[in-house]
């Protein structure tokens, strides 16, 4: 459940991109999101040991390419879940200025 929580600065300073909202997510939801998130740290590490290691230029656009992939698929899960929880959840109680949030949202991924 969205829940919004009146952190000072300091409390908040772990997170500066935060909005100072939370989630708490199921363990499912929550590993899911983590095994992407490390595999596409993996292929990070692997771009810079191409880069260090004189890769060719179009091998390392190729694997790039497939950050770029991984990145937008994790984007395509979390907004999923962020529709099926926290608008939905946020809609039945009559707040519909998450729809606002959302197009902005969408708005800033599909730039």
């Amino acid at each position: 459940m969205l829940q919004d929580t009146s952190k000072t600065t300091e409390e908040r300073e772990g997170c500066p991109f935060c909005s100072g909202k939370h989630k708490e997510r199921s363990d499912a939801e929550y590993k899911d999101l983590m095994n992407r998130l490390k595999r596409i740290e993996g292929q990070v590490r692997g771009v810079e040991g191409m880069l260090e290691n004189n890769a060719y230029c179009i091998d390392i656009l190729t694997q790039v390419s497939a950050v770029t992939s991984a990145l937008n698929s994790f984007n395509k899960v979390l907004l999923s879940n962020h529709i099926k929880t926290c608008v939905a959840e946020n809609i039945r109680a009559g707040n519909d200025e998450v729809i606002d949030e959302l197009t902005a949202s969408l708005q800033k991924l599909m730039k």
